[in-house]
């Protein structure tokens, strides 16, 4: 009987321990979500929208400084590639263009806070049999312009639906998304499910499972002036290739360095918040799809998301790679790009 009582006992204090601990953690998440959007409010330059000489960039000196940065980085793009810069009712999208003219068309895009170029461990392979389009995302960082705000799923998908029709795609498209990018893909996908012929999604955000408070804190203090922050974030989400030894180590720093200077160079705006699939929405992706994701994923549970997956869709094909996480394209590039190629096929 007093066993009883104190086993009750012990639980009823780990249960208010539990949600002491919890609200203390939105309080702190909301103290610095404050303070970030009051440093942004006073530093970021001009509004959003306003469309000057240097938009989407905070001044013309950062406009100068981030594609001097940019340009060094695409010295290391592995293929000869056509840049082109293409309309659309959203703005400009810029695009590097590989492969022979005649193959079909694959297209990339890259996670959030990146651009096209984090493509380059998998363009030569990729772009051997298919014509590719790397992508900058239209309302992210990179040569791309924004004229109209982005505020949804369905934005994405009108501009990428626009972008398709301008290059004229026929009913037969490839699409990759990596991380934000797999999201955008899969908004495309819900939208326009006619004009695929594929779909890849490589360790999307969010899409499968809602992301972990812990990487949501992480991500707000990245907005923080110091360069600690961002690179807190990017050694926790890629410490599977941090441990590679120097040239692992070195592809992290220059991620933490390129993160870096863009958020200092671009107007900031409202962030597009991506969602989780609904199982409707998961029923509704007829066309095949492959999901690939590391068994280190800190955007959630690996296994967890596989499966959902499997429970919701199970024509979706999923595929877990041991001994990586989010960093799966640059820790496991072979054996991704071979995945790829042969679900492609």
């Amino acid at each position: 009987m007093l066993k009883n009582k104190s086993k009750k006992q012990h639980s009823l204090v780990f249960r208010i321990f539990r949600v002491f601990l919890i609200v203390t953690g939105i309080l702190f998440l909301l103290v610095i979500s404050l303070v970030v959007w009051i440093y942004l409010s006073l530093s970021s330059g001009p509004d959003p929208m306003e469309i000057n000489s240097y938009h989407p960039f905070r001044s013309e000196k950062a406009k100068e400084q981030y594609l001097a940065f940019e340009n060094k980085m695409a010295e290391k793009w592995p293929v000869n590639s056509e840049e082109r810069f293409v309309r659309t009712s959203f703005g400009t999208t810029f695009m590097r263009i590989s492969g022979p003219a005649d193959a079909q068309p694959v297209v990339l895009l890259p996670g959030g806070g990146s651009n096209s170029l984090i493509w380059s461990s998998n363009i030569k392979a990729l772009s051997q049999n298919y014509r590719t389009y790397a992508l900058d995302n239209i309302y992210d960082y990179g040569k791309s312009i924004y004229i109209r705000e982005i505020s949804s799923g369905k934005d994405f998908a009108d501009w990428l639906n626009e972008l398709f029709d301008t290059l004229r795609f026929n009913n037969d498209v490839r699409m990759i998304g990596y991380s934000f990018g797999g999201w955008v893909t899969s908004q495309y996908a819900i939208y326009h499910p006619e004009r695929l012929n594929r779909v890849i999604l490589i360790a999307p955000a969010y899409t499968i499972l809602p992301l972990p408070s812990a990487y949501i804190l992480r991500m707000i203090t990245t907005l923080i002036p110091v360069r600690h922050f961002k690179k807190n974030i990017i050694y926790w989400c890629w410490s599977d290739l941090a441990k590679m030894g120097d040239s692992g180590k070195q592809l992290v720093e220059d991620r933490i360095d390129y993160y870096n200077i863009a958020l200092n160079s671009f107007k900031f705006k409202q962030p597009v918040n991506p969602t989780v699939l609904t199982d409707l929405e998961l029923q509704k992706l007829e066309m095949p799809v492959l999901f690939l994701v590391g068994e280190h994923e800190t955007a959630y549970n690996a296994k967890d998301a596989i499966s959902r997956l499997n429970t919701a869709n199970a024509k979706i094909k999923t595929d877990l790679i041991t001994d990586t996480g989010h960093d799966i394209m640059f820790t496991h590039t072979d054996t991704v790009n071979r995945k790829i190629l042969d679900f492609l096929k």
